[in-house]
């Protein structure tokens, strides 16, 4: 399989990150043990366009309890691309601004 499409796992579609793409700013969820540079790649080969920064944050699962059982969610890693100045935005996103 496709090492970009294991690093990209999905968009994140909030209110903020809707605000964001005004300065070419889009939001994914990756994968835990992907680097900035894989990541850039990954976006720059499957939509064609030109990454300028790439930021992570690395976001730990809540705590969850169901009476005397207590576990925790699933850990996962955000990252938020910004598109160099001149390159087109994102297709999947169009539909949504």
């Amino acid at each position: 399989m496709n090492r970009n499409y294991d690093i990209i796992i999905r968009p994140i579609i909030t209110e903020r990150s809707m605000d964001d793409m005004e300065f070419n700013k889009y939001t994914f969820v990756v994968a835990k043990d992907a680097t900035k540079p894989e990541i850039k790649r990954a976006i720059e080969s499957i939509f064609d366009v030109t990454v300028e920064k790439v930021t992570t944050q690395n976001r730990y699962g809540k705590l969850k309890r169901q009476g005397m059982t207590s576990g925790r969610r699933p850990s996962w890693e955000k990252a938020i691309v910004k598109l160099a100045e001149g390159s087109k935005s994102i297709e999947f996103f169009e539909g949504m601004e």
